[in-house]
């Protein structure tokens, strides 16, 4: 498996100095042989190349089986024009990675508000209220006149069958159990459409438990009680929103991993941003990262039918959840250990485990 490795800004070349080196243990306990090809996005990439991401490294990308890709300073990056290019907007779109698939759960050892949950945020990834990447030119966002704005929303029925499809698939290795989260109260086309599709692929898979819920409620109902739930699917904005509330009711959002996924192409992405005020302090929280490099080696082995790399990925689930029930873990999530040192930690054990 090829896989092209991008820190990023901020935080991002420390976790990912740390998710390099639970890869690389991986591939050796599990025979995975692993190529890491070390590239640059962000503002390294933009001050070698004069943007944050290039046609050469898209190329390079798609050449790849799959992307790891650190926090970036998106904020700070407004002009295209100037090079200044979102790269998570980037590839999501030039890759047509249409699902962003969010486990949520909880860890013995470490406190959570709610209690303990396992689900599965599913959304879709590529249209939506996202004004950068609803439109083949231009924007969503329109101003009208310096005191009118206007959004536009992208609905379409593929992309509602193809992210129902992935939800269901998921399911059917847990519960068996999906919740579909709407506002099809208000927007009775859009959503209507989204609740329709769903519903309709939910027919091909018998003995599924489906239930939807609107949009607000859900919000509710998820802080209440979380453990009514199992997978989740939902439009873009929606499951934006969602899937944090999720990650930070789990006990920290640096906990969450994050795979971006279509059908040829896979991106590992932490869940959180770049946190530039704690960048070199070698205080960051690995995990996220850690995690969503996991999701992806199993991603590639389900679509590869490759057993090895499954089972590397429940390996970095469970020392995942063995550390942090140990404390071997950054302050934040009970630990007392630098990013670094939780990485060295983490490779141990995967090696003693595997």
């Amino acid at each position: 498996m090829r896989i092209v490795v991008l820190p990023g800004d901020g935080i991002g070349p420390e976790i990912t100095s740390a998710t390099v080196e639970v890869l690389e243990a991986a591939s050796d306990a599990f025979g995975l042989d692993l190529q890491l090809i070390h590239d640059l996005a962000g503002h390294a990439s933009l001050v070698k190349h004069g943007a944050t991401v290039t046609p050469a490294l898209l190329e390079r990308v798609k050449a790849s089986d799959g992307l790891v890709l650190g926090p970036t300073a998106t904020f700070e990056f407004k002009d295209e024009a100037k090079g200044e290019i979102n790269p998570s907007k980037f590839f999501r779109k030039s890759l047509d990675l249409y699902a962003n698939i969010r486990p949520s759960r909880t860890y013995v050892g470490l406190k959570a508000p709610v209690g303990p949950f396992d689900l599965v945020v599913v959304r879709e990834n590529t249209e939506g209220f996202y004004a950068d990447r609803n439109m083949e030119q231009g924007n969503g966002e329109i101003l009208v006149t310096p005191d009118v704005a206007i959004s536009l929303r992208r609905i379409t029925r593929s992309c509602c069958e193809r992210i129902a499809r992935s939800a269901f698939e998921l399911a059917m290795h847990r519960s068996k159990h999906v919740s579909l989260v709407h506002k099809a109260n208000v927007l009775k086309i859009g959503d209507g459409m989204f609740l329709d599709v769903c519903r309709m692929v939910a027919r091909e898979y018998p003995g599924m438990t489906v239930d939807d819920f609107i949009v607000d409620a859900m919000m509710a109902h998820v802080v209440r009680a979380p453990q009514r739930f199992d997978v989740i699917v939902t439009t873009n904005m929606y499951g934006d929103i969602l899937s944090d509330l999720t990650s930070e009711l789990s006990g920290s959002l640096g906990l969450a991993g994050s795979l971006n996924a279509g059908e040829h192409h896979g991106m590992a992405q932490a869940a959180h941003g770049s946190a530039p005020d704690i960048a070199g302090q070698n205080i960051a929280n690995p995990f996220s990262l850690i995690l969503s490099a996991g999701l992806l080696l199993a991603w590639y082995g389900q679509r590869t039918k490759q057993s090895a790399f499954v089972r590397a990925a429940a390996a970095i689930d469970s020392v995942t959840e063995e550390a942090i029930a140990s404390g071997e873990a950054t302050k934040d999530v009970g630990g007392d250990l630098g990013t670094r040192e939780t990485g060295e930690a983490f490779t141990r054990r995967l090696r003693k485990r595997a």
